[in-house]
């Protein structure tokens, strides 16, 4: 059950991303075009491409979470020698991660707390602030889970190794 949730979040990740990435590209050619080549002002364009861009990068955010594909550095995993060695190395790294992302869930939530209470909108169309501030929140949430999901399997790794030690 758990498999096919994570397939159906996998597939609207991937959805999210690619149709962020077609309102970038065809808004800010649109932007282009009708700045340089019609002489208009389509400044409406230039907010909704940061809007989609916001959910862009915290979509892509998500998806490397996802794939644990995050930035990392392998030079000591590399090196560890032995079962144990590499599951407290993972389960370290994780519980570290876990900290970070709830730390994060917790600022983007006095973040957007703020925005409702102190309303902002963008420049041309008026859109509050807190609809990009929203995909900040919805990527800390979900990249606290899945540290919590690499813990959990640190965990059973640690338990393993150990078990296998005995």
């Amino acid at each position: 059950m758990l498999a096919r949730f994570d397939r159906w979040i996998a597939a609207a990740l991937n959805a999210v991303a690619i149709l962020c990435s077609i309102l970038v590209t065809g808004l800010l050619f649109l932007l282009v075009l009708t700045r340089y080549v019609l002489g208009w002002n389509f400044s409406a364009a230039h907010d909704l491409s940061l809007l989609a861009a916001m959910f862009l990068y915290m979509t892509g955010a998500l998806i490397a979470s996802r794939r644990k594909e995050h930035l990392t550095v392998d030079y000591l995993p590399s090196r560890l020698n032995g079962e144990m060695a590499k599951a407290v190395h993972k389960t370290v790294i994780a519980v570290i991660t876990t900290v970070i992302c709830a730390l994060f869930v917790y600022w983007g939530y006095e973040m957007l707390a703020w925005g409702l209470q102190r309303p902002q909108t963008t420049p041309a169309l008026r859109l509050p602030l807190w609809i990009p501030q929203m995909s900040i929140v919805i990527a800390a949430i979900g990249c606290f889970a899945y540290a919590v999901r690499d813990l959990l399997h640190g965990i059973r790794e640690l338990r393993r190794a150990r078990a296998s030690e005995a």
